[in-house]
């Protein structure tokens, strides 16, 4: 077969299984992706193509498998509409008629049939040789909204699929209370006096509370997931171990109501050696994430080994918990096994690797640890999120797009998850792409399985989140896959079902109430804009992106339903962009060089005159003003007084931080997610300068909503 006919028979099997052989990058250039790397992606998705002398079978077997699925395995209705549910038959029973058989999620159930007569031809195919008429069923009422499986039979055929009866529009908070403005700090740099060298549950309800007090209306952070924090090591909070389970890394130790019953938990705390390095640990200007956590478990274990001992209200309490969270169970046995066996799930032997764990497989007390564990986490971000709701903070969550490849999720769920990479393709900052490391949820699969997942991630965020912000929202639609063993240079797209998953993520934003947040930033394709908005997520706003040369055009509008703010945790702060220290620091780091470097600093000064002309004009900066507070301050005065939904403030802008938190892509260079903050919650607060900024905000929030 020739190179030509090749690579026609492989985009037709790319079509098949929703794989890009092409994409426009970062200059709108097409860029055509290799034979070997869709290749690469097809065998990931479980296509049968050892070599390319497989692709014409592997058409032919893959054609033949969606024709005789019969229906598709999930189907939506919005807005209550009747539901439409396509079903194709070969052409020998297109007379007949067809019984459907409807389980609504409620538990009724409900029969009928319908004849030919009643059902819509959509289209008739040959494969194969045989004739498959397509026809449509319309049922004959509407649904509420949830997910009903709907199951069909003609003669000795029988098909199934899951409708999710969804509003087309996320949750959305009404006008009144749709200008709100919000803090944000990353949990591990929130110091308090007494914190263990990190910040907890406890400092993040403070924070809170202090931003209650200031007239705010939002508390952000990063994902509040459990990490690998021993072996392996990853503190990133976007490579979570699951993203079903909460990070006990946070929890706050002295809040635990066993610390008061527990002499030897006690005596250990207490101890000279362990304050000694507690002292060490506050002292230190980053987060010693192993130490920390080293510290927390010691103490924890004891105050776990004093409740299991003695009968107690508390002890009925966790065995309760553990009875109802079988998952939690599950994940405590998969992290004893991982420390017994010093391996990664993929080195256990197949049974252990297959999700067949018995007692003799791990230490009981380490399986107890990582329950109780467990229960802590959960009772403070529970607490957490009760308090806050009481004083009318809405908590926003952040959701990471993937999970860590060694971690519980992708072990307990491999159906579900692609032996394949997420990551970007090359840009001008990452010149040869970026590989993020965890594997991708296949698209099929999760479909199969009704997204039994997606639905369980969401709803622990949303049950205690206001508002979820979905990282790298451009998911639901589409995902940069690299093959495995390949660079990120040689990835391509792989498309997901879009319609279904806003369904999902509708209909759960309105049972908890939540509204949803799509990272939109960087350059976003014009459908997938138009679907965000059709859908009513809130998009973000981030000034840095907005920038420009040009003081006529310095910044672009604010629509409603954004989240708006002047940079995010992955950028420099806003003193360090306005002084330019973060070209120096890019420079220092590898990601620039001299030369690039003089010619950002040029740019810069432009953006700088354009943007200080523009807020002269709009009466948001004075005329004499040019220090970094003031045109900070006229910043934040500006995004407070636009049409932008919530503005969210970093907190160490506020006190004029240079140091970043996080700069991506380039591995152990930089020590991304370990600085503390500059100031403790107990020392910013009570800092005028900062104090003074909120208040000019928060007069900006309420007399746009006509309070004042």
């Amino acid at each position: 077969m020739n190179i030509t006919r090749i690579k026609l028979h492989l985009n037709q099997l790319a079509r098949l299984y929703d794989v890009q052989t092409a994409y426009y990058d970062v200059n709108h250039r097409r860029k055509q992706v290799s034979v070997e790397s869709v290749m690469g992606i097809l065998k990931a998705l479980g296509a049968p193509v050892a070599s390319e002398k497989d692709i014409a079978s592997a058409i032919r077997e893959r054609t033949l498998s969606l024709r005789r699925r019969l229906t598709e395995p999930v189907t939506v209705a919005w807005n209550g509409e009747r539901p439409k549910v396509s079903i194709c038959c070969p052409a020998g029973l297109a007379d007949a008629p067809v019984t459907c058989h409807l389980a609504m999620e409620s538990g009724e159930q409900t029969s009928w049939k319908v004849n030919a007569g009643e059902m819509k031809v959509l289209a008739s195919a040959d494969v194969e040789g045989v004739s498959y008429v397509t026809r449509e069923i319309t049922l004959p009422q509407s649904l509420p909204y949830g997910y009903h499986r709907l199951t069909f039979e003609v003669k000795n055929i029988t098909c199934e699929t899951l409708i999710i009866s969804a509003p087309q529009r996320t949750y959305t908070l009404s006008d009144e209370a749709d200008n709100l403005w919000g803090a944000f700090m990353p949990l591990y740099a929130l110091q308090r006096g007494d914190s263990w060298g990190s910040g907890d549950y406890a400092a993040l309800g403070n924070m809170a509370d202090w931003v209650a007090e200031k007239g705010g209306s939002v508390m952000a952070t990063l994902p509040l997931l459990p990490l690998f924090l021993d072996e392996p090591f990853e503190p990133s909070p976007y490579a979570p171990v699951s993203r079903l389970l909460w990070n006990e890394f946070y929890v706050d130790i002295n809040s635990v109501p066993e610390l008061k019953n527990c002499p030897a938990a006690q005596a250990l705390a207490r101890s000279d050696s362990f304050r000694q390095d507690i002292t060490r640990l506050q002292q230190n200007p980053m987060v010693d994430y192993r130490k920390i956590m080293s510290l927390k478990r010691r103490v924890m274990e004891e105050m776990s080994r004093c409740l299991l001992s003695l009968g107690s209200a508390r002890h009925d309490e966790f065995r309760r918990f553990s009875r109802e969270n079988p998952l939690v169970e599950k994940y405590a046995a998969f992290r004893a096994v991982m420390e017994k066996r010093h391996a990664h799930w993929a080195q256990w032997p197949p049974p252990l690797r297959d999700g067949a764990i018995t007692p003799g497989d791990y230490d009981k007390s380490v399986k107890d640890y990582h329950l109780y564990a467990q229960w802590l986490a959960h009772q403070q971000v529970q607490g957490l999120s009760t308090n806050a709701r009481a004083k009318d903070i809405k908590m926003y969550f952040d959701l990471p797009l993937g999970v860590h490849a060694d971690g519980f999720d992708v072990w307990q769920r491999r159906d579900i998850f692609a032996t394949a990479s997420v990551g970007a393709p090359p840009d001008a900052v990452f010149t040869g792409g970026q590989n993020w490391g965890f594997p991708p949820l296949h698209p099929e699969n999760i479909r199969q399985d009704g997204y039994r997942y997606i639905r369980d991630y969401l709803r622990h965020h949303l049950q205690y989140a206001d508002m979820l912000r979905i990282d790298h929202v451009m998911g639901l639609h589409r995902l940069f896959w690299i093959p495995p063993g390949e660079d990120a240079s040689r990835g391509t797209y792989v498309r997901y079902h879009a319609d279904e998953l806003y369904a999902v993520l509708s209909l759960e934003s309105h049972r908890y109430r939540s509204v949803i947040v799509g990272e939109d930033l960087g350059i976003v394709p014009s459908y997938i804009k138009k679907a965000i908005s059709r859908h009513g997520l809130d998009r973000m706003y981030v000034l840095y992106y907005e920038l420009a040369e040009d003081s006529t055009k310095a910044l672009r509008g604010i629509a409603s339903r954004t989240v708006a703010s002047l940079n995010t945790h992955d950028m420099a702060p806003f003193a360090a962009f306005w002084q330019k220290d973060d070209i120096t620091e890019r420079l220092s780091l590898g990601l620039a060089d001299a030369r690039g470097a003089v010619k950002e600093r040029k740019s810069r000064d432009k953006v700088k005159r354009a943007l200080t002309a523009y807020l002269r004009e709009k009466k948001f900066l004075g005329k004499a003003a040019s220090s970094t507070r003031s045109v900070l301050n006229a910043c934040l005065t500006y995004l407070s007084a636009s049409r932008a939904s919530t503005v969210l403030i970093n907190l160490e802008d506020l006190w004029l931080e240079t140091r970043s938190q996080n700069v991506p892509g380039i591995g152990d260079k930089f020590p991304s997610w370990q600085r503390k903050a500059r100031y403790s919650i107990e020392e910013f607060s009570r800092d005028k300068e900062v104090g003074e900024t909120l208040a000019e905000v928060d007069t900006y929030q309420k007399r746009k909503t006509g309070l004042i």
